[in-house]
């Protein structure tokens, strides 16, 4: 298992990162096939002392799975304890999922939302924005179903993935009405 401490804004010391490998060690004992955990550590400038200290830990398994948490306190190792109580939460339900997908007869897919028009929705806006982040991360072949819960084990609003099933990159997206869209992009 590969652990990297990062710090932004913050002093990483050695107690500091004792306590973070002392607590993101037992994230192994949940979920035994752990291949990577990177933990973010920073401060930020806010006007509340209480969101000050920031953890974020992000974890990955063999087959792939990603989880994501973070919390904010005014104690840095406040924050370390919180963050990995939501990832063991994260790692239970992930689980409880990966059981109920197991135990499943029928074969039963959930009904993906229709996708969106491409041509014609963007609307260009007049302002001059710039690209502030870029993100790699490595794509793994998986199916939409399989998407839908990496993407709500993270959290978030879309997700890019690699679709065996149309042998091409994919982006499922949540829509207001809570359902689901895949956007499945075409070359001319």
């Amino acid at each position: 298992m590969d652990l990297s401490i990062n710090g932004r804004n913050l002093k990483v010391t050695q107690r500091l990162e004792n306590y973070v490998q002392k607590k993101a060690g037992r994230l192994d004992r949940y979920m035994p096939n752990l291949t990577q955990i990177h933990v973010d550590l920073s401060e930020e400038n806010t006007r509340s002392a209480i969101h000050r200290q920031v953890a974020q830990i992000t974890i990955r398994d063999d087959r792939g799975t990603i989880l994501r948490a973070e919390e904010r306190s005014n104690d840095m190792f406040a924050s370390i304890d919180a963050v990995v109580d939501k990832l063991h939460r994260q790692i239970k339900r992930y689980r409880g999922k990966q059981q109920r997908k197991w135990r499943r007869v029928g074969g039963e897919e959930p009904i993906i939302g229709e996708p969106l028009p491409l041509e014609g929705e963007m609307e260009e806006e007049e302002q001059e924005q710039a690209i502030v982040r870029y993100k790699r991360f490595p794509l793994h072949p998986m199916p939409a179903e399989e998407a839908i819960e990496q993407m709500e084990l993270l959290g978030h609003d879309f997700f890019v993935f690699f679709n065996p099933d149309d042998d091409g990159i994919n982006v499922l997206y949540r829509r207001h009405d809570g359902n689901y869209g895949l956007l499945q992009p075409e070359l001319d």
